[in-house]
C-alpha cells in the first residue's frame, strides 16, 4: 500500500496530475479499497503486444473483479450499504469494459501505477520540504512494513514449531503408553508357570528397555524443543515491542502533537486509517502469539518435563499480557477533541475511538464511555494512580455514550455530540493566576473485555487542557492560556505544565501559525512584521532580527502585563489585530495593501520621500483592534512644508457601517497606496457599487466619510444633493455652510494631526438625518 499512501500526499500540480488518472474507465474508488491487491500484482510479467497473453490479462480481470464482490459482500449496516452498491457497480462496469479486451486493463493500470510512482518520486526528489517530508515517510512506512513482514514470518514459524511439538508430543505419549502396556504384561509374567515365564521374559525386557531408551531421548528433544520454542517467542516479543513502540510512542505520539498544534491553527494531524491498520497489525500478531504460548502452557501441563520451561512460559505470558495491555490502552484515544476555550452552558462535541476495537471484537459487546471534566491536580493524581474515583471539577450533560462500530471503515468510536458544561468548580488559585489561566481537561473513560472476557481493560484517556469561561469578554485571555500550552508543551509532562519563558523565535513561530489560520491566509508574518512584534514586546527600538534571536519571552510578558503606557497586554494587542483583519481586511491582507505592522515613526520616514497623497496602512499602537490610515500632505500651517496626517484608528465598529475600500474611496485626497500603486487599482475591486436612481420620488441617503479638513465642497447643492464632494487638494479647507449642518469652528485634528472619527460620523449621521426629510421644506426652511 506504500505507493497510494504516498501518491495521496501528493499536492498542487501532482495531485491534480494523479486525480486526472482516473474516472469511468477506472473509478479512483477501485484504487482505494484494493490498494494493497493492485499493488500486489505482478502487471509487468504481462507483454501487451503478445495476443497469447490475454488469457493472463483475463485471469486478472476475473480476480479484480472478485475482489471487489467480496470487498461489497462484507459491508454491512448503515454505513456500508451505499459503498456495497457502488463497489458491486464498479465491478460489473469493469467486467462490461473489459472482457472482450482484458488487455486494455492491464495497461490502464500499468499506466496508472507507473504514472504514481512518477510522481510520487519526484515528489520524494524534490528539494521541497513536501519532498524530503514524503522521502522520509516513506522509509519509514518501509521499514514498519518491513518488520511486520518478519514478525509475520517468526509467527508462522513459531506456529509450525509448535504444531511439530504437539505431534512428537502425541506420538511421545502413545510410546509411554506402550512401555505402560509392556510393564503391564511383565507384571502378568508371573501368574505364568516358569517356563512360559522364562520363554516370554527376555522378550518383553528388550521391548521395555528399547522403549524406555526412546522415551528418554524423546523426553530430551521435546523439552529442547519447548526450549527452542521459548526462544523463538521471547525474540517475536521483543521484535513486537520494538515495533509497537515505534508506532505508539512515536508515530501516535506525534500524531496527538500534530493534533495539538492544529489547535493553534497548524496543518490538520492527519487521517487515523494507516495508525489503525498498523495498530490492527500489532493486534492481531501479538494475539496469535498469545495464543500460541498458552497452548504451549497446554503441552506442558499435559506432559510435565522437570526443567526451566514453565518459568519461561510464565514470564512470556506475563509479557505478552503486558504488550497487549499497553496496545489496548494507548490506543483509546480522542479522534476529535473538545473545544479548548469552553464556556458554561454552551454545547460542544468530541469523538473518542479505539483502534483496534474491530480487530479484538469489541464491538461484540459495545462498551459504554463516560465523559467527566477534572483539574489539573485530579489530572495529575489520576496519572499517579492515586484514588481519584468519582473526583470531578463540574457537571456535564449527555456525557455518557455507547461505542459504535462502522463496518465500512472498521472503526470503534464513540460521538459526543450534545455535551454541555453545566457548572464549574474552580480550585483556589496561585498568585497572579487569573481564571482564564485555570486548566482543565474532559477525562473520557470505558471499559471492556476481550477474548471471551479473557482479559478486562479499564482504559482511560485526557483531552487537550481545556479553559472554562463564562463570558465571551474572557475568550481572548483564555485562548492565549491554550496557544502557550498548545506550542510549548512536552510530549510525556506531567499536566499541564509549561515553561514559563520560552525564546522569541519560538514564540513567533506559534504566533505566525495562529495568525495564518485566523486570517485563512498563506501570507504569514514577514520578518520585518517579527521585527515590530519584537519592538512592541520587548520595548526596544533594534531593527535587526539577530538582536531578539537569543532573547525570551516570559509568560507574564506576553498576557499578564500591560504593554509600558497602555492597558492592555501585548497579547491582547495581537489578538485584536488578528480579530480585526479577520472579519474585514481579510482580502486586503491578502492582496498585501496593509502593511499593518508598522509604527507611527516608521510610517512617517517612509511616506516623506513619496508624493503628496501616498498613504499606507498600519495597525494602531494606541487602540486594541484598531487600524489607521497615515498620509502625507501639505501643513496648511506652513506653506511649502509637507507632514504625515494620521486618521484616529477605524475599530469593528466603524466597518460595520461602512467598509474600508469606500473609506479609502470616499478620501479624494488619499492617491497613491504605499509605495505607488494607484488606490482605485488596489481597491476598486471591492467598492461598494452606486445606489440606483430615485424610485417613486424617494432619494436612497448615502453615508460617506469625511475628512473635513480635506474636503473641497462642490457650490451647487444640486449636482449632489446626497452627499459632500470630496475635492483632490491636499489643502486643508473648512467647507462653507449650506444649512445642512452648522460651521466647525473647531477643528477635528488633534495635536499629532489625527482626525477624532467620532466626530466625523456624527456629521455623517447628521446629514443622513436631514436626507430623510421631505426635500422642500429642507431647502424652504434653509430659504427663511
Amino acid at each position: 500500500m506504500a505507493v497510494w499512501i504516498q501518491a495521496q500526499q501528493l499536492q498542487g500540480d501532482a495531485l491534480h496530475q494523479m486525480q486526472s488518472l482516473y474516472g469511468q474507465h477506472f473509478p479512483i474508488e477501485v484504487r482505494h479499497y484494493l490498494s494493497q491487491w493492485l499493488e500486489g500484482q505482478l502487471w509487468d510479467v504481462i507483454d501487451l503486444e503478445n495476443p497469447q497473453e490475454e488469457f493472463k490479462a483475463k485471469r486478472l480481470l476475473d480476480s479484480l473483479i472478485q475482489e471487489l464482490q467480496n470487498k461489497a459482500e462484507h459491508q454491512v449496516g448503515e454505513d456500508g450499504f451505499l459503498l456495497k452498491i457502488k463497489l458491486g457497480h464498479y465491478a460489473s462496469q469493469l467486467k462490461s469494459t473489459y472482457d472482450r479486451c482484458p488487455l486494455e486493463l492491464v495497461r490502464c493500470i500499468k499506466h496508472i501505477l507507473y504514472t504514481e510512482q512518477r510522481l510520487v518520486r519526484e515528489a520524494s526528489n524534490s528539494s521541497s520540504p513536501v519532498g524530503g517530508m514524503m522521502d522520509s515517510m516513506s522509509q519509514k512506512y518501509q521499514q514498519i512494513n518491513q518488520a511486520f513482514e518478519e514478525l509475520r514470518l517468526l509467527t508462522q514459524d513459531t506456529e509450525n514449531d509448535l504444531r511439530k511439538l504437539q505431534h512428537n508430543q502425541e506420538y511421545f505419549i502413545i510410546q509411554y503408553q506402550e512401555s505402560l502396556r509392556i510393564q503391564a504384561q511383565l507384571t502378568s509374567l508371573t501368574t505364568l508357570p516358569p517356563a512360559d515365564r522364562q520363554l516370554r521374559e527376555p522378550t518383553l525386557l528388550s521391548k521395555r528397555a528399547t522403549v524406555e531408551a526412546w522415551l528418554t531421548r524423546e523426553a530430551n528433544t521435546l523439552q529442547k524443543y519447548r526450549l527452542d520454542l521459548a526462544e523463538k517467542h521471547q525474540k517475536s516479543l521483543q521484535l513486537l515491542r520494538k515495533q509497537q513502540t515505534i508506532i505508539l510512542d512515536d508515530e501516535l505520539i506525534h500524531w496527538k502533537r500534530r493534533q495539538q498544534l492544529a489547535g493553534n491553527g497548524g496543518p490538520p494531524e492527519g487521517g487515523l486509517d494507516i495508525l489503525q491498520s498498523w495498530c490492527e497489525k500489532l493486534a492481531e500478531t501479538i494475539w496469535q502469539n498469545r495464543q500460541q504460548i498458552r497452548r504451549a502452557e497446554h503441552l506442558r501441563q499435559q506432559l510435565p518435563i522437570p526443567g526451566p520451561i514453565e518459568e519461561l512460559l510464565n514470564d512470556l505470558n506475563s509479557t505478552i499480557t503486558d504488550i497487549i495491555s499497553a496496545l489496548v490502552t494507548s490506543t483509546f484515544i480522542i479522534e476529535k477533541q473538545p473545544p479548548q476555550v469552553l464556556k458554561t452552558q454552551t454545547k460542544f462535541a468530541a469523538t473518542v475511538r479505539l483502534l483496534v476495537g474491530g480487530k479484538l471484537n469489541v464491538h461484540m459487546n459495545p462498551p459504554q464511555v463516560k465523559a467527566t471534566i477534572i483539574s489539573e491536580q485530579q489530572a495529575k493524581a489520576l496519572l499517579k494512580n492515586e484514588n481519584t474515583r468519582n473526583d470531578s471539577s463540574g457537571e456535564i450533560l449527555n456525557n455518557n455514550c455507547v461505542m459504535e462500530y462502522h463496518q465500512a471503515t472498521g472503526t470503534l468510536s464513540a460521538n459526543f455530540r450534545n455535551m454541555s458544561l453545566k457548572r464549574i468548580k474552580r480550585s483556589d488559585r496561585r498568585g497572579a493566576e487569573s481564571v482564564t489561566e485555570e486548566k482543565f481537561t474532559i477525562l473520557f473513560e470505558s471499559q471492556f473485555s476481550v477474548g471471551g472476557n479473557e482479559l478486562v481493560f479499564q482504559v482511560k484517556t485526557l483531552s487537550l487542557p481545556v479553559v472554562v469561561i463564562v463570558h465571551g469578554s474572557q475568550d481572548n485571555n483564555a485562548t492565549a492560556t491554550v496557544l502557550w500550552d498548545n506550542a510549548f508543551a512536552e510530549p510525556g509532562r506531567v499536566p499541564f505544565i509549561v515553561p514559563d519563558k520560552v525564546l522569541w523565535p519560538q514564540l513567533c513561530e506559534a504566533l505566525n501559525m495562529k495568525y495564518k489560520a485566523e486570517v485563512q491566509s498563506n501570507r504569514g508574518l514577514s520578518e520585518e512584521n517579527l521585527v515590530f512584534l519584537a519592538q512592541k514586546a520587548f520595548s526596544s527600538t533594534s531593527i535587526n532580527p539577530d538582536d531578539y534571536r537569543g532573547m525570551t519571552m516570559t509568560w507574564s510578558q506576553f498576557n499578564r502585563e500591560s504593554l509600558p503606557g497602555r492597558n492592555f497586554t501585548f497579547w491582547q494587542w495581537f489578538d485584536g489585530v488578528m480579530e480585526l483583519t479577520k472579519k474585514h481586511l481579510k482580502p486586503h491582507w491578502n492582496d498585501g495593501a496593509i502593511l499593518g505592522f508598522v509604527n507611527k515613526q516608521q510610517a512617517q520616514d517612509m511616506l516623506m520621500s513619496k508624493p503628496n497623497g501616498t498613504f499606507l496602512l498600519r495597525f494602531s499602537d494606541s487602540e486594541i483592534g484598531g487600524i489607521t490610515i497615515a498620509w502625507v500632505a501639505e501643513n496648511p500651517n506652513k506653506p511649502g512644508e509637507r507632514m504625515v496626517w494620521n486618521l484616529m484608528p477605524y475599530t469593528t465598529k466603524d466597518f460595520s457601517i461602512r467598509s474600508l475600500a469606500d473609506r479609502i474611496s470616499d478620501l479624494n485626497h488619499l492617491l497613491f497606496l504605499y509605495p505607488d500603486r494607484p488606490k482605485d487599482e488596489v481597491f476598486s475591486k471591492y467598492y461598494t457599487p452606486p445606489l440606483s436612481k430615485a424610485v417613486d420620488g424617494y432619494v436612497k441617503p448615502q453615508i460617506k466619510q469625511v475628512v473635513p479638513e480635506f474636503t473641497t465642497t462642490n457650490p451647487d447643492p444640486a449636482a449632489n444633493p446626497t452627499y459632500m464632494d470630496h475635492g483632490a487638494s491636499p489643502v486643508v479647507s473648512h467647507p462653507p455652510n449650506y444649512g445642512i449642518y452648522q460651521p466647525m469652528s473647531d477643528s477635528m485634528l488633534d495635536a499629532d494631526g489625527d482626525f477624532d472619527l467620532d466626530d466625523t460620523m456624527d456629521v455623517a449621521r447628521h446629514v443622513e438625518e436631514l436626507l430623510r426629510r421631505p426635500m422642500e421644506n429642507q431647502w424652504s426652511g434653509q430659504q427663511s
